[in-house]
């Protein structure tokens, strides 16, 4: 459930996690859930102090409301006058019931007994404005941070300072102290990121953390009982220091970091579809896991000397390189050497990074006559990467196009004599056999260039200058964005425009591949981000977010959408519905109008065009093909091969599936063996078995009709054959044939009805459908059949008038066969 506007407060008891936007507090349960809200403040919450079973929240008009955590009503309200005692801290000082201690911009502290509604006590303070208010581990006494920069430890039962500290970095904006491992250390956060640590026993500082992060450090506390800090700030990171090393110093444990200014480019690395690099106005290059956190990690800020970078520090680094506007990575040989090429905001050099030791490589690419005097106007504007990994093709504004070598960083070579393009270079991708480099250039023009021996291969001029170019190297594919907003796509086999596609009200920003090169994605300035089908040439995914998106990157397996957002820190993944349900992919209507999305987060939220979505589903579900598509249309039967392919051979496979006799158990033999009367004793001969064979009965004229004879018997007169063709269709082979054998005078039937049968034949080849079949039956038939139909003459003239008709089909068919084989045998070797 999250909030629909950014969270201003924060604050935590052991049950429940409290957030206020605005005027409004909430609280969470179990992290996930608003169980309870508390509406009454007219202006912005600006403090949280969680006090048993009541919650205290203070607004900026310098109103208090203690709230009932479970009847969500007011316990009591209390204002105060702004210009004697306007509210900056609260306190809940430990084992002082019902009290609370407030802090105030003018300096002074007052203690409430919260259950009387009595001020017990105020404090004079130090003329300051109170900042921050924190419980030290012994009781009654408090540390009070100030708008100066001191830290005074006070005893309130006593109404005396204890201990006085200070630092020069600004306001004190978070304390907390080291509590129950014997090591009694206050950490108080400043505004420029820097962490002091002082001894209290000592009553010095023990010592400092310098650039703890890039920004104010927003909030500080130690886990009780550990050596552990968790801290975070503005930067978009927390992270976790323990403190087990010498001098007291802390080291970074954990951390959870994003970037801290917007990113600008986003791109899948590697073909598992889990890393996205990012490149973010703030400088760095980070690379997001979509598996899990634990997996993020960053490659750091580009810098020109990483020495003299780490001296200066964060605040005072000259070296720091701009922003990265555009990169290239790719995963072969990135254990070897650096495997992503970088371009900077206005900079002629491009950087090499690391992704295996995720840091800034060891390389600068920029051209040789460059690398004395820097100029000023010129800078680098696109790169690519070989999917080998071993080249950078590098463009620049002068319309310059250079090769280097990513693993020594020398220069390898340049495009054209002097420049490849009479513009700036828009674009540049390599395919992924190395063979061609393709280039364009705001002159409007697309260049195709031999990668080894550098000779224009092709030019090709455009209708209007490009902006942008994306190559699908698996299809060869290449997506050309223009100034005027619209999108074509170039074969680069052909090296001709093959679709065209315009839609876009803004520019546009960046473009994506499918995996299999079917659609391809655009994102705009009009907030859209539309999914084009290539085979088609249609719209068929139009969405609005109210943010547009900046750069977008579809998954190598397919099954996540990338995007970046204006003024946005996160990387929004959108899941690919066609991969697990029926998604209709109709083009869109040219008038459609696209509904505003929410964008991905992590609490559920209903689609809005689930309705319908689910229509046109079953739409789809309903869908019957015809029977025939087309009455010209050879067209074969839905049944499966089993019912008619064997129909041939069935005395064969009935005799494989003969069972075979069961062995005989021999006769035992008599106790007296019996002789045959006479003089010489002679023994019986064994009797003989007479082997009994069953003979089938030919019923004849007493044989019952069958459905299927009764029907061709109607036939003759009705000329109607699709009753009993259906009824064939759903008859087994062996039901088939003892169909077939009834036909003959000697099987009960009678020459009439065979003559029904194959002008039943006739019909199905006129009419073309269920074409096997009628060749499965008709064969059937005449292995049955050849001796009656040899001797019936009127069976022999519609035979001979079926053999006819069979030749014309077959003959047809042949050819348009051995058209095809020859058509797809010249593609397959044509193009080699």
């Amino acid at each position: 459930n999250a909030l629909p506007q950014d969270i201003t407060c924060l604050a935590a008891d052991r049950m429940l996690i409290f957030a206020s936007y605005d005027n409004i507090l909430h609280a969470f349960a179990r992290n996930k859930e608003v169980v309870h809200t508390y509406e009454g403040h007219k202006a912005r919450i600006h403090l949280l102090q969680p006090f048993g079973d009541h919650v205290i929240s203070v607004d900026v008009d310098n109103v208090l409301i203690v709230w009932n955590i479970q009847s969500e009503e007011e316990y009591l309200q209390m204002d105060f006058d702004k210009a004697t005692f306007a509210v900056s801290a609260v306190l809940h000082p430990s084992t002082y019931l019902n009290k609370i201690l407030l802090g105030s911009e003018q300096g002074s502290l007052q203690l409430w007994n919260i259950r009387s509604n009595k001020l017990l006590y105020s404090f004079p303070g130090w003329h300051l404005a109170v900042t921050t208010l924190e419980q030290a581990p012994a009781v009654d006494v408090v540390a009070v941070g100030l708008v100066s920069g001191h830290i005074i430890v006070h005893n309130i039962k006593f109404d005396e300072t204890l201990m006085k500290f200070q630092q020069d970095w600004g306001p004190i904006t978070a304390i907390s102290f080291r509590t129950a491992d014997g090591h009694p250390v206050m950490a108080a956060g400043s505004p420029i990121g820097h962490i002091a640590l002082w001894d209290l026993e000592e009553k010095k500082l023990m010592c400092q953390m310098q650039d703890a992060h890039s920004t104010a450090i927003a909030g500080m506390s130690f886990v009780p009982g550990e050596p552990l800090l968790i801290t975070n700030g503005a930067d978009n990171a927390i992270r976790v220091w323990i403190f087990d090393g010498p001098g007291g110093t802390g080291r970074v444990l954990r951390s959870r970091m994003g970037h801290s200014a917007p990113p600008t480019k986003i791109r899948y690395h590697g073909q598992n579809g889990e890393q996205i690099l990012s490149a973010g106005q703030d400088g760095t290059l980070q690379s997001f896991s979509t598996v899990h956190e634990k997996f993020n990690k960053s490659l750091g800020r580009g810098s020109i000397n990483k020495k003299k970078s780490k001296k200066k520090g964060l605040k005072l680094d000259t070296m720091a390189l701009p922003p990265i506007t555009v990169f290239a990575s790719e995963v072969a040989h990135q254990s070897d050497w650096d495997s992503i090429v970088a371009c900077h905001q206005g900079y002629i050099t491009c950087t090499t990074w690391n992704y295996q030791k995720t840091s800034m490589g060891a390389h600068k690419l920029r051209p040789e006559e460059f690398s004395k005097h820097k100029p000023i106007d010129i800078c680098a504007t696109s790169v690519d990467i070989t999917s080998c990994g071993n080249f950078a093709v590098i463009g620049l504004s002068t319309g310059q196009v250079d090769v280097y070598n990513m693993q020594s960083g020398i220069h390898r070579g340049r495009y054209g004599k002097e420049r490849a393009h009479e513009g700036a270079i828009r674009g540049v991708a390599v395919d992924g056999l190395n063979q061609l480099v393709i280039t364009a250039g705001s002159e409007g023009l697309i260049k195709f260039w031999k990668f080894k021996t550098k000779d224009l291969v092709y030019s090709t001029e455009l209708l209007s200058s490009p902006s942008g170019i994306l190559l699908h190297r698996d299809s060869g594919i290449l997506g050309i964005a223009f100034d005027d907003f619209s999108i074509s796509v170039l074969d680069i086999e052909t090296r001709k425009i093959v679709r065209t596609f315009s839609g876009h009200h803004g520019r546009i920003n960046d473009m994506t591949f499918s995996p299999d090169g079917r659609w391809l994605i655009t994102s705009s300035m009009d907030c859209t981000i539309k999914t084009w089908d290539l085979p088609s040439g249609c719209l068929i995914d139009c969405f609005l977010v109210d943010s547009a998106a900046v750069s977008l990157t579809m998954s190598p397996t397919g099954d996540f959408l990338a995007s970046t957002h204006v003024d946005d820190l996160g990387i929004y993944l959108w899941s690919n519905r066609s991969l697990y349900s029926l998604v209709s992919l109709r083009p869109l209507p040219a008038d459609y109008e696209p509904s505003m999305v929410t964008r991905p987060s992590t609490c559920p939220v209903q689609d809005v065009d689930v309705a319908g979505d689910e229509e046109t589903c079953d739409e789809m579900i309903e869908y019957v093909s015809p029977e025939q598509l087309g009455e010209q249309l050879v067209t074969l039967s839905s049944l499966p091969e089993s019912r008619w392919k064997n129909l041939l051979s069935l005395d064969v496979i009935k005799k494989k599936n003969k069972p075979r006799e069961p062995p005989k158990v021999p006769k035992s033999a008599p106790f007296f063996i019996p002789t045959v009367p006479g003089l010489i004793p002679r023994y019986i001969a064994p009797e003989e078995e007479n082997d009994t064979q069953s003979k089938v009965v030919n019923l004849g004229v007493l044989a019952q009709k069958s459905d299927f004879y009764i029907h061709l018997e109607e036939a003759l007169s009705t000329n109607e054959y699709a009753a009993p063709l259906n009824l064939l269709k759903s008859l087994g082979p062996s039901n088939i044939e003892i169909e077939l054998r009834g036909l003959s005078p000697e099987g009960g039937g009678s020459v009439e009805v065979m003559l029904s049968f194959l002008r039943m034949i006739g019909m199905m080849l006129n009419k073309k459908y269920n074409f096997e079949l009628a060749q499965a039956y008709l064969a059937l038939f005449l292995k049955l059949h050849l001796k009656i139909l040899s001797s019936e003459p009127n069976l022999l003239e519609e035979v001979s008038r079926l053999s006819t008709q069979l030749e014309e089909t077959w003959i047809h068919l042949r050819a348009l066969f051995n058209q095809s084989l020859c058509v797809l045998t010249y593609m397959k070797s044509a193009l080699l």
